[in-house]
């Protein structure tokens, strides 16, 4: 948790007096004091090499060991870690250039021996009174982090040994290797040192770095996929140790709508009629050189340094994307107070003066992220860091291929300009995104369905078809910071004029986005697979979720028509159209969980007590009962089966392209699966359908009011389009009914057995025994008979692993009882 500047002077920690401990063999006064006596820094580290810097470090290149000189006896700093050289698997996650969390330490010497404690920050007491604060301190637990034995000083200043500092695995790669269940690695000392050309001190910031090797048996596949060696995994770690900022910064609190990451902590010298917990946002410092001035140039521009590893044209697509955000600086009352520059040739990234964006490279595409050092003290932004993955742009560069499968003869290798200028539109998104996290904000997917007023939403590329069939990528993004970015810097940023006040002036800037129309909602709202909000999902577009389901479908129909050899380059292998096509023919995934969320959904806002906004209400019944209506016809046979021709150009693949997890699952061994691909896309519509907690809202919302669709409703819906549907000549697009009829029976019995209401689970069980006394119609073929007795047997032995498994019934959990709650 962060924390704030006004309390920085309560933080100081109480010296420990250390204690002489005699020797087992007494000796003389004088001979004893001269025996313990330690050497001046001077003596010490003669012949060294010294970095002067905010914390000098020394080189003792003759024993290979490191020393860290503190300049008084109790003395604070911001600590953080750091991947230099990172792993390259996005399912670890251990990224080049990964920061962790920023904590604030003290370095407290006792006796022989200097600690290093991180302070509880989470619990605090925000006056003067020094009792009151040894109160809270004495309540909750510190943690000491690391000890160092002193070896030389000079009055208040200690001469440390820190070899052993620098030698561990302070970014916890074992944990995270081990998390995500890739082997067992403990820290092997011998094969790891001190990394030079990574250890150095700036004015500001103290760098300590290490080469650190950790050995291993039956490492994982993730593993395997990016180590020459995998049973001996080699990593960089940095610590730094970061100087406290200057006085001067002034906290903002924080409010639920502002769109702001928050720093929390409970503060014990609140009144009793005052709340506990205390919030307030994070942000960079930013001040006005003329504060009464309606537009002012800044004391210190906010200044962003784009890594000199992205190529070209790619790197100035992050520069151009990046430097949007002084659009919002400049509404918010700043002359040129952001600026984007490229990072200056032979400069350290992870000097704390940066503000950097890295062009990371990874084995498999992943998450891009912004991240930041902050003071945990007070939530002040010292440095941002933005990750940007390399992948990305080669992904985007696929599905705009599946799209338009622009390759008109076998000899062509030159992509359209069309497709080219859409990664590039992406990247500039990409890049102002996450550093719109580094300048404090949360995602606001709530952006899209307010006519993409925000910059922080996940963005579908808004492809449309033309009047002549042909598909238009040419404006697939926005080219400048939203209506909402705007608001946000606003709150976050403004300097107001001296005399203003500031609670009433921010509480206006929320106010006038509310009446036009401009809202914030995030990741709680919009990432959990039962999410309740119509309006707030991933990757969606529009404000009618169900109608633009229905036009991506009919774009999807209309490149799925054209979709072939010209989807992949001259000289390329056959079977490698199915990388282009499963991002094309899964285009609407996104789409069809933002309009299963108007099934039982409910519209709120984060409301406050008398500021005029409805908190909540529910979905009209129209509005659902049109969204059934769009999600069922994305099960249609007739929509999902892949025509003859393009199933008869994708052979097995060739040796050494190997299939991957980005493709298909399939039954059919190296051939090709024609029915997966709809298998797949069905799986994401009835999972969708029979989510557990949209399920239980389905019901309670029938229950207050029978003219609302029920679960019921939605699994009769479900059972008629899967299991009553015409039969189609089309043998295949049978296999795919046969294929759909298996999915819902399988999230059925999940149904049964996940949900925790009662009658969720009572109706999914009782569709399934309807399911299971079906009999195939007389007359139909042996195909039809052996998927009735397949079904009957899935649910019979699903019912016996019912009986067997199933618990007495759901417990039910009070609320904590005294003392006041939990």
């Amino acid at each position: 948790m962060h924390r704030l500047a006004h309390l920085i002077c309560c933080l100081s920690l109480l010296g420990a007096a250390g204690a002489a401990i005699p020797c087992a063999h007494a000796a003389p006064a004088a001979d004893a004091a001269r025996s313990t006596a330690l050497p001046s820094i001077a003596d010490k580290t003669r012949g060294w090499t010294r970095f002067d810097g905010f914390m000098p470090l020394y080189r003792d290149d003759s024993e290979g060991r490191l020393y860290l000189e503190l300049p008084q006896a109790d003395i604070g700093a911001l600590y953080v870690t750091t991947l230099t050289q990172g792993l390259g698997s996005n399912d670890i996650g251990l990224d080049r250039g990964q920061i962790g969390d920023s904590r604030y330490v003290r370095f407290r010497r006792v006796g022989r021996k200097v600690l290093m404690v991180q302070p509880n920050l989470a619990f605090r007491a925000g006056s003067d009174d020094r009792d009151e604060q040894r109160a809270v301190e004495q309540s909750f637990a510190e943690s000491v982090l690391f000890g160092f034995p002193v070896v030389a000083e000079n009055g208040e200043r200690s001469l440390v040994d820190a070899t052993g500092f620098a030698l561990r695995d302070v970014h916890d790669a074992i944990g995270a290797i081990k998390r995500a269940e890739q082997g067992s690695y403990q820290l092997d000392v011998e094969r790891s040192a001190v990394y030079l050309p990574g250890t150095k001190a700036f004015p500001r910031n103290t760098e300590i770095e290490a080469t650190l090797t950790f050995k291993g048996e039956t490492p994982g596949a993730y593993v395997k996929d990016v180590t020459p060696t995998p049973e001996a995994i080699t990593l960089r770690e940095r610590s730094s140790l970061i100087a406290l900022p200057e006085p001067g910064y002034q906290p903002r609190r924080s409010h639920p709508g502002s769109g702001y990451i928050e720093t929390t902590f409970a503060d014990y010298a609140t009144p009793i009629d005052h709340p506990l917990m205390q919030h307030y946002i994070l942000r960079h410092r930013l001040q006005k050189k003329d504060p009464g001035a309606a537009v002012s140039d800044a004391v210190a521009p906010i200044v962003y340094y784009v890594d000199r590893g992205a190529p070209q044209p790619i790197r100035d697509a992050l520069i151009a994307g990046a430097r949007w955000w002084n659009q919002a600086f400049e509404a918010a009352g700043y002359r040129d107070a952001f600026r984007v520059e490229l990072m200056p040739e032979g400069a350290d990234p992870l000097d704390v003066r940066y503000n950097v964006v890295q062009w990371v490279h990874r084995a498999t595409r992943g998450w891009s992220y912004g991240n930041a050092v902050i003071d945990p003290r007070t939530g002040e932004i010292i440095k941002g860091n933005v990750s940007l993955g390399s992948l990305r742009a080669r992904y985007d560069y696929l599905l705009a291929e599946g799209l338009l499968s622009p390759y008109d003869d076998a000899a062509g290798d030159a992509a359209s300009d069309a497709i080219r200028a859409l990664v590039m539109a992406r990247l500039s998104q990409l890049a102002a995104h996450e550093i719109g996290h580094t300048l404090g904000l949360l995602h606001n997917y709530v952006a899209s369905h307010d006519g993409r007023s925000s910059v922080m939403d996940y963005p579908q590329p808004l492809v449309t078809l033309r009047d002549d069939g042909s598909i238009d990528i040419s404006a697939p993004y926005t080219q400048q910071i939203g209506a909402w970015d705007q608001v946000a810097i606003d709150y976050g940023y403004r300097q107001f004029a001296p005399g203003t006040d500031e609670t009433a002036a921010l509480r206006e800037i929320l106010t006038r986005a509310q009446r036009a129309g401009i809202g914030f909602l995030t990741d709680e709202d919009a990432r959990p697979a039962g999410a309740a909000h119509p309006d707030v999902a991933l990757w969606d577009n529009g404000r009618d979720s169900a109608a633009e389901l229905r036009r991506m479908m009919a774009l999807r129909r209309a490149a799925l028509a054209r979709f072939g050899e010209r989807a992949i380059k001259g000289q390329m292998p056959m079977a490698t159209i199915e990388e282009a096509l499963v991002p094309l023919y899964l285009h609407h995934r996104y789409q069809v969980d933002a309009v299963a969320k108007t099934l039982g959904g409910q519209r709120y806002v984060y409301a406050l007590r008398g500021d005029g906004q409805q908190p909540l209400s529910a979905v009209p019944a129209a509005e659902q009962a049109n969204a059934l209506d769009a999600l069922i016809d994305t099960l249609a046979p007739s929509a999902l089966a892949l025509p003859d021709t393009l199933l008869d150009a994708i052979p097995p693949r060739p040796p050494g392209w190997p299939a991957t997890r980005e493709l298909f699952t399939r039954t059919t061994g190296v051939s090709f699966d024609a029915v997966a691909p709809a298998r797949a896309a069905s799986a994401i519509t009835i999972a969708a359908l029979l989510q557990p907690d949209r399920g239980a809202r389905l019901v309670q919302q029938q229950a207050r009011n029978r003219r609302m669709p029920g679960l019921d409703t939605v699994i009769d819906r479900l059972i008629a389009a899967t299991f009553d549907a015409q039969r189609s000549k089309d043998d295949t697009q049978r296999l795919i009914l046969h294929a759909q009829q298996l999915i819902v029976v399988d999230k059925l019995v999940a149904l049964a057995r996940s949900a925790s209401d009662g009658s969720v689970r009572g109706l999914a069980l009782l569709k399934l025994d309807q399911l299971a006394a079906r009999k195939p119609a007389a007359g139909t073929g042996m195909a039809e008979a052996a998927q009735a007795r397949l079904i009957a047997e899935r649910i019979a032995r699903a019912a016996d692993a019912q009986r067997d498994a199933a618990p007495a019934g759901i417990e039910l959990r009070l609320p904590p009882g005294p003392p006041l709650g939990g």
